[in-house]
């Protein structure tokens, strides 16, 4: 009706427009601009400023962070195989929870004005403009506020001397999927493990997008059966 009316002006601020889309919100998004436009969010510069992240900001800000919490259970007396094999777990939790957050809440669907708003802002910006270099990383304060929760559910599983270093490994995790991310959209991998990822995650912009969520890996995409298919299977299917 009226949301189906409307029509999103790409010379104005996008993020207050969209959620007048209604039900047609998820067929837009997914109708990808393919250029490296970072087109204007809000008529704020103050706001504008904080949803650009250039994508070195990420090991710059968090990788500091990363040590102090690791070096916490060094100081606490914990030894290196027991830091590794923390890290590594913080690692592993990450990529779940990587999945999990891509498969469950960016791809949400979502009608109303103000949850289309909050999606577009989350990751629906990412699947209209996939090529926009300064919006394919997390800014810094949206990546403290899932960090929040990460921290206190690691307390509760992890005892005081493991939980400072899985919580490290977790945000080691949360960098390299950042930088994997960038790199999956600008680099050109011609083979192994990153021309695959490569090819699964551009599956999941331009062809299957209930498809291929698992971005530094296809582990749990394998594990849950959301590999995005080869066209040629497609084609034989």
């Amino acid at each position: 009706m009226a949301g189906q009316a409307f029509k999103v002006d790409l010379d104005k601020p996008l993020v207050f427009q969209v959620g007048h889309l209604g039900e047609a919100y998820q067929e837009w998004v997914h109708q990808p601009i393919v250029s490296k436009e970072t087109p204007r969010f809000f008529e704020n510069d103050v706001l504008e400023f904080f949803t650009r992240t250039a994508w070195w900001v990420i090991p710059l800000v968090w990788l500091p962070v990363v040590c102090y919490f690791i070096s916490l259970s060094v100081n606490i007396g914990l030894a290196n195989n027991e830091v590794a094999t923390a890290i590594v777990c913080g690692i592993i939790i990450w990529t779940l929870l990587e999945y999990n957050l891509h498969r469950f809440l960016f791809h949400m669907n979502t009608t109303s004005y103000w949850a289309n708003t909050l999606h577009y802002l989350v990751h629906g910006c990412h699947h209209k403009h996939p090529m926009d270099g300064l919006r394919l990383v997390f800014p810094p304060a949206a990546a403290a506020i899932l960090a929040v929760p990460l921290w206190g559910m690691i307390k509760l599983f992890a005892s005081a001397s493991y939980a400072p270093a899985v919580f490290g490994g977790g945000l080691l995790g949360y960098v390299f999927y950042d930088c994997t991310h960038y790199y999956l959209h600008y680099g050109k991998p011609l083979k192994g493990v990153s021309h695959q990822l490569k090819r699964n995650h551009m599956e999941h912009h331009f062809r299957i997008q209930d498809k291929g969520f698992g971005i530094t890996s296809n582990f749990w995409d394998r594990v849950f059966g959301t590999l995005p298919p080869k066209k040629s299977a497609k084609k034989n299917s």
